[in-house]
């Protein structure tokens, strides 16, 4: 009888874990590296759906065309929504001439409320050269507005400069 009381208990902890385990299962499984790990299906149908295209530059040219300034160019992906959840299937990196350089996700990935993700291309990659660019694809709430942005910044001798570029809508 003594060892009655903590099997019971142990059967409860089993079967109340295993009904939590299964409510989980129901609800996108989200980890803490933006990964959604099971995505469900329910984004094809009651999310909507869009495509955005970022202009970046790896380099500009100075004097002439045979003189470049290498840059970095950071994508800044913010989501504006104080409600809503934004999500990201695809984030490809373009050269000059529109040949994909680099995925930078294989699965889709998530921004919180107010959250910004920040993707890096370096000074000396120079892959993308003056007319690279980003295309980003994207799901969430009908009402969300994200912001696609992208900062490039160089230097010249002992002067630093830096410009912005915005996302465009693309279809």
């Amino acid at each position: 009888m003594k060892y009655s009381t903590p099997l019971i208990l142990l059967f409860l902890s089993l079967i109340m874990a295993c009904d939590q385990k299964t409510q989980k299962e129901q609800r996108d499984l989200i980890s803490t590296d933006h990964t959604i790990e099971r995505p469900t299906t329910k984004t094809d149908s009651n999310y909507t759906r869009k495509k955005v295209y970022v202009p970046v530059y790896s380099d500009i040219y100075q004097r002439t065309r045979n003189e470049r300034t290498l840059l970095t160019s950071t994508l800044s992906i913010h989501n504006t929504s104080e409600t809503d959840t934004l999500y990201i299937s695809r984030i490809d990196y373009y050269n000059t001439e529109g040949k994909l350089v680099r995925k930078y996700i294989e699965s889709p990935i998530f921004l919180n409320t107010f959250e910004t993700l920040e993707y890096v291309v370096d000074e000396e990659d120079k892959t993308g050269g003056s007319g690279a660019n980003f295309v980003i694809e994207w799901y969430g709430n009908e009402k969300l507005n994200p912001l696609f942005q992208a900062v490039m910044i160089g230097g010249l001798g002992n002067k630093s400069f830096s410009f912005t570029t915005e996302g465009v809508a693309i279809f």
